[in-house]
């Protein structure tokens, strides 16, 4: 006949067995836990661009409203009628809402403002789809009166699919990243498991004007203007199963 085991020894096996159990738990979950590679890829196009956004701004300060926003008005209307001229497309042309500003000095002894005139300005903003016209639409808004003029703002009509494509060749920059560092682990790749990704572009320098001797001899030859290429980037971070062979 068996003895019974004795009261002071059961805390002592209880904790035995707990620590088998606990033992026997961890091995098999880190046994089912996947095992993974972490990489980086990156992808880049370069593309010419096909588009620019052209702001002409005009500005105007006189004692008189009336005298600023008719300038400015008149300034407008023939900038809006040069665009038409060179036939681009009006709705990618825009006329923004004219702006108006007094304009006050402080006397000191009086120890009030007075108002001294009147800053009215307008912007016509260019969608411009035909690069060949940037020279001709630029300087002949400068001599009809507009004053404030930004560098141009080159941009691609296929930006979205560019940026897709610079996607693509980040992916299998990933995956070869993956495969290289797996082979070296003695391991195989698996399946993608999880992928973060985003994308960008550069914005073009600012153009570079460029005119041969021949343009700069005739009178009211219109200046070319030289843009570099535009470069799309794509960025991913992705997860891979990695398969260990069996020793």
């Amino acid at each position: 006949m068996k003895k019974p085991v004795s009261r002071h020894l059961l805390p002592a096996l209880s904790l035995v067995i707990g620590a088998c159990i606990v033992s026997a738990s961890a091995l098999a979950a880190e046994a089912e836990r996947p095992r993974l590679i972490a990489v980086s890829g990156q992808g880049e196009v370069q593309a010419e661009p096909d588009q620019a956004i052209v702001t002409l701004g005009v500005e105007s300060r006189k004692p008189r409203l009336e005298d600023a926003r008719t300038e400015v008005t008149r300034t407008v209307e023939a900038v809006l009628k040069l665009t038409r001229d060179l036939k681009i497309d009006q709705k990618y042309v825009r006329a923004t809402r004219i702006s108006v500003q007094p304009e006050y000095n402080w006397d000191t002894n009086a120890k009030e403002r007075n108002l001294i005139g009147y800053f009215v300005s307008r912007q016509v903003e260019v969608d411009l789809r035909d690069l060949d016209k940037l020279g001709t639409l630029l300087e002949k808004s400068t001599d009809l009166g507009v004053n404030q003029l930004g560098d141009p703002r080159l941009e691609s009509s296929k930006r979205r699919e560019l940026e897709r494509s610079a996607l693509a060749k980040a992916v299998d920059d990933a995956r070869l990243n993956a495969e290289a560092v797996a082979k070296a682990a003695g391991a195989r790749l698996g399946a993608a498991r999880t992928i973060s990704a985003s994308s960008g572009y550069v914005p073009v320098p600012v153009m570079s004007r460029m005119k041969s001797m021949a343009m700069a001899d005739s009178a009211g030859a219109a200046e070319s203007y030289q843009s570099g290429q535009m470069t799309f980037n794509g960025n991913v971070q992705i997860e891979y199963d990695l398969i260990v062979s069996a020793q």
